[in-house]
């Protein structure tokens, strides 16, 4: 098989997610440490050794907070917005040795080996934040995480997508009556926040466009949702739609990887 996706983690904790041809590897995101970061590859069978690139969405700790360590022992190219490279605390050092910075923006695509990748924007509380499609062989694999709401762009990128890897990151009953402060719980409600479980039931019942052969429910929140809870709105939702397209489904854990997904 020559495609290969995998989330390696995915949450508040850290998310990375491996997506693979036979001779392009790249990381979208670097939240995991770059030792977990590599236990979780030997854990599906990929050396971290000849990975291609990191591709990062925003600068939020979750998604970076391994970048640094992985970029200088792996030599690799960080592939980053200029607003979010900026938004990033780098210390000195640091920056000065992490000299393969390739900036993209949001909307134009470029090209890492065999893949194609497409950021676009999502409404989430960081400098820049965007999702990414990335073709490869045939193959459309969308990441869409950390968004308050699903506008319009996001629905026509995800479109003829054989993989959807798709935020739905609590449940609102549970995050009202959870431990958060309150400003935190406005946060995460906020259309600069996160999907909960009725917002991302909402999209696949009305907006998904059924096309998908694996979709991933990312970025559950530990605290505030629950993977059953997840799994049953999401298959509600799908059970609802007037045709009934054969999509797997799968959740993404903050603590081990998912299968890998081949095609």
């Amino acid at each position: 098989m020559s495609v290969r996706v995998c989330v390696l983690g995915s949450g508040s904790k850290g998310n990375c997610t491996l997506v693979a041809t036979e001779r392009t590897r790249l990381l979208i995101d670097a939240g995991l440490s770059c030792r977990e970061t590599y236990a979780r590859l030997a854990a599906i069978n990929e050396s971290p050794e000849g990975l291609s690139a990191v591709v990062i969405s925003h600068e939020h700790t979750d998604h970076i907070n391994g970048l640094r360590v992985l970029a200088l022992n792996g030599n690799l190219p960080v592939y980053i917005s200029r607003p979010t490279c900026e938004a990033v605390s780098w210390d000195g050092e640091t920056r000065k040795k992490l000299t393969a910075f390739e900036y993209f923006a949001a909307s134009e695509k470029f090209t890492i080996g065999g893949i194609e990748v497409t950021p676009f924007p999502v409404p989430h509380d960081a400098v820049d934040p965007v999702a990414f499609t990335l073709d490869a062989q045939g193959i459309r694999i969308s990441v869409v995480t950390d968004l308050g709401y699903v506008p319009e762009i996001v629905k026509q990128h995800v479109k003829g997508s054989h993989v959807l890897i798709f935020e739905s990151n609590h449940d609102l009953e549970m995050l009202k009556v959870g431990p958060y402060p309150w400003h935190v719980k406005q946060r995460v409600m906020s259309r600069q926040g996160h999907l909960s479980n009725n917002a991302t039931a909402d999209f696949l019942t009305e907006e998904f466009d059924g096309t998908a052969q694996v979709l991933v429910l990312a970025h559950l929140s530990e605290t505030n949702n629950h993977p059953e809870i997840a799994r049953l709105s999401a298959e509600q939702a799908l059970a609802q739609r007037v045709r009934r397209e054969c999509t797997r489904l799968y959740l993404a854990s903050q603590t081990r990887p998912t299968e890998v997904f081949r095609f």
